[in-house]
């Protein structure tokens, strides 16, 4: 396996071959160069507002460019669970932007003329258990009660006319959902806020924030800037820079492989209608085709990318691919990578302002949809300056109970453990 990001092979990312110098000054300055930043930066710049976006690394280096590049409808919490918590009224509001999130990015596709891939292949959650089956009958009647969204339940018999494997217990269908190549992605929606005239500033790493007369006064590692308001949108590379949101995000390891080319007929028998497709475990793994490769992912390991949780989880994942489709135990595995999701205390993304910091993250895997349209809404609400209306500002931001978290994740290892006992019991 070459450790390297498949879909960095796809597409000349954005480098630091020539770096952008720093404006001094700027209406909003953006942290982070992934979906939500450049997203917002686009919004701002079409509005005529003097946009920098400061990356630490390069634009589109994070998850953005390293994920399984599913534009999914829905929240990570099961919606049961978001209506409980949250009331119907504000449910409804939070389901109905996962489903705009999707027609966004689709818009944003064609409007920017964005050579991604993007289709609406529909995705499909896969039983691992009878019991998970039962589970997702209720699913189907929930969601068409409450929300008036249908769905379509897949019997075991029927299943496998969309997955040549033999491990589940039938499926839930969503048509509505989709997928893209994600760093073709990135980098159209990166040149799409330049044309739109926002400045894109890689190697930027903000060092100091704080304060100033006039708003903001912000130090990074190659040039300072003023800004009269700031963005935060770092997701799982969240740092101390804001240590109150670093407290409120749990950087999760996530990784994928990516198989050989594989035979038209092979492609065809493992996933015939090119679905999205993950299982009901908390350990999940997820996965799809892309240009008759299998690209598949999961939480291999819960701590971020090193050379030891890479190599780890590359065989974990191969072990894992194998279980699913036995007709690839000799396919080769060309390509394993890693990135860092951002996981919040309660599973949902949030935006709203801390100390006079605007923010939005905590996609907890949903990223591809959420980030956009989230980056793009708040950018809209700070323009009109009704940010407590957005619907993920609605509710509260938790950090960990006790303050027992500090930004770095001790309990990960205890978390995947638990995790595990769940799958098994479960």
């Amino acid at each position: 396996m070459q450790r390297q990001i498949y879909w960095h092979t796809t597409v000349h990312m954005p480098d630091d071959s020539v770096l952008t110098p720093i404006p001094e000054k700027a209406d909003i300055a953006i942290i982070g160069g992934g979906f939500t930043g450049l997203s917002a930066a686009r919004t701002l710049a079409k509005n005529n507002i003097n946009v920098a976006v400061l990356e630490a690394e390069t634009i589109g280096w994070g998850a953005s460019s390293r994920n399984g590049g599913m534009t999914l409808t829905g929240l990570k919490p099961a919606m049961q669970t978001v209506l409980k918590t949250y009331g119907r009224e504000l449910a409804g509001e939070l389901f109905q932007c996962s489903l705009d999130a999707v027609d966004l990015v689709e818009r944003i596709v064609k409007e920017e003329n964005i050579d991604c891939g993007f289709a609406r292949r529909g995705h499909i959650l896969l039983a691992n258990k009878p019991t998970h089956f039962e589970a997702l009958k209720k699913d189907v009647e929930f969601m068409q009660k409450e929300f008036n969204y249908e769905t379509k339940l897949i019997a075991p018999q029927e299943l496998r006319a969309e997955i040549g494997s033999e491990l589940y217990f039938g499926g839930l269908l969503d048509e509505i959902s989709g997928g893209l190549n994600p760093a073709q992605y990135a980098r159209g929606l990166a040149d799409a806020a330049e044309r739109a005239g926002a400045t894109l500033c890689a190697r930027a790493r903000v060092v100091k924030l704080e304060r100033s007369k006039n708003g903001f006064f912000l130090q990074t590692a190659r040039g300072n800037l003023s800004a009269e308001k700031v963005l935060v949108g770092t997701s799982g590379y969240t740092g101390a820079l804001v240590k109150k949101l670093q407290r409120r995000v749990i950087p999760l390891g996530s990784y994928i492989l990516a198989t050989e080319t594989l035979t038209d007929e092979v492609a065809r028998e493992l996933i015939p209608n090119e679905r999205m497709l993950f299982d009901y475990k908390n350990f999940l793994n997820y996965f799809r085709l892309w240009d008759k490769r299998l690209i598949f992912g999961g939480r291999a390991a819960f701590f971020p990318e090193n050379k030891r949780t890479l190599e780890q989880s590359g065989r974990i994942l191969r072990d894992d691919m194998t279980r699913v489709y036995p007709q690839l135990k000799d396919a080769k595995v060309e390509y394993v990578w890693g990135g860092v999701l951002d996981f919040t205390f309660d599973d949902m993304a949030h935006v709203g302002e801390e100390e006079g910091i605007f923010y939005a993250l905590g996609y907890a895997g949903h990223g591809v949809a959420l980030a956009t349209y989230l980056g793009a809404t708040t950018a809209e609400a700070l323009l009109k300056g009704n940010i407590q209306e957005h619907p993920f500002a609605k509710f509260a931001f938790p950090s960990a109970p006790l303050g027992l978290y500090n930004g770095f994740p001790w309990f990960l290892p205890f978390a995947g453990a638990w995790h595990k006992i769940l799958d098994w019991t479960g």
